[in-house]
């Protein structure tokens, strides 16, 4: 009875179990940014997004899982040709995500490979209208002309190509050392401009430099040769000043002593001997002739005759 009870107790635990693993393989809790693509008898049923679905046992299943998350894809090197006949080694990156579940599990049966294949193409199509300066220069160009095409080529499948990036241009290694030497005489040749153009400028700045002194030199002469001839026009006004002033106060002295003479009642001869004391203070010593009216000269030999007087008289009086 015991062995009964137990090969009971054991079957009914192993029926719990297989109906637990069959209702949890039901049960399916679709993550953020997944979505399940479920078929009842081979047929497609629908797309689960988001949540909590249950599906019927034996008859439901799960068809693909899918990533609706964008996702990047990195090809391998690919050989192309461009138009002058260079081969070289490209690798693309591609970016994409999937807009239809349906699309992307029908669509296609091996969508990356698809989209390999058709990168490779669409390159090589690309490349081969192009020569090989062209292709190094124009990567933006050629990435979305790739962009273009395989977007519209992948639509049916229910992919969308946001970004399509060259990642190498790998030429071929003689070419490259060509390149390498153009543009080491490139480098070299822009050294040389940026030499010679900085020698110019310093050049142009000691020119200007020179320039600049000579025209402050010069302002400096100007200002000095302006400043010593000021000097020089104020001392002759200041002598020619001077000389007024003592011509001025010669010629009130002369006048107020013609004034006290005619005020003492002085007669004609006073004035005349006056006047030729006038010349004589006019000489000054430095007259070699001077010119002296006949009337000035009667007067002129009576003073030396009283000066001959006052002589004679000074002669005899030491002798009294």
């Amino acid at each position: 009875m015991f062995f009964e009870g137990l090969g009971t107790f054991l079957v009914v635990i192993i029926i719990l179990v297989i109906v637990l693993a069959i209702v949890s393989s039901c049960v399916r809790i679709v993550p953020q940014a997944r979505a399940l693509v479920v078929e009842r008898l081979g047929g497609y049923l629908g797309t689960y997004g988001v949540g909590l679905h249950i599906l019927v046992p034996f008859i439901d299943r799960v068809a693909r899982k899918v990533d609706l998350r964008e996702q990047v894809e990195d090809f391998p090197p690919q050989p192309v040709i461009t138009k002058d006949n260079v081969t070289m080694m490209i690798d693309t990156v591609v970016f994409y995500y999937i807009t239809d579940p349906k699309l992307y599990a029908y669509g296609v049966e091996r969508p990356l490979q698809a989209i390999e294949n058709l990168t490779a193409t669409t390159l090589r199509n690309i490349i081969g209208d192009l020569e090989l300066d062209e292709t190094l220069t124009s990567r933006e160009t050629i990435n979305a002309k790739m962009q273009e095409s395989l977007d519209i080529a992948t639509d049916p499948w229910g992919i969308k190509v946001t970004r399509v990036e060259l990642k190498n241009i790998m030429p071929p290694a003689a070419i490259q050392e060509a390149m390498e030497k153009q543009m080491k005489a490139e480098r070299e040749r822009r050294e040389s401009i940026l030499r010679a153009e900085g020698e110019k400028k310093s050049m142009i700045l000691v020119a200007e430099g020179h320039k600049e002194s000579a025209v402050l030199n010069a302002q400096a002469e100007k200002e000095a040769a302006i400043l010593r001839a000021e000097a020089e026009r104020e001392k002759k006004i200041k002598e020619a000043e001077g000389q007024a002033e003592a011509i001025r106060t010669v010629q009130m002295a002369q006048a107020d002593g013609i004034r006290f003479i005619k005020e003492a009642g002085a007669d004609n001869a006073v004035l005349q001997l006056k006047s030729l004391e006038a010349f004589a203070a006019a000489a000054n010593g430095k007259a070699t002739k001077i010119i002296i009216p006949s009337e000035i000269q009667g007067i002129a030999g009576l003073v030396k005759s009283i000066a001959e007087v006052a002589g004679t008289e000074k002669a005899e009086t030491p002798e009294k």
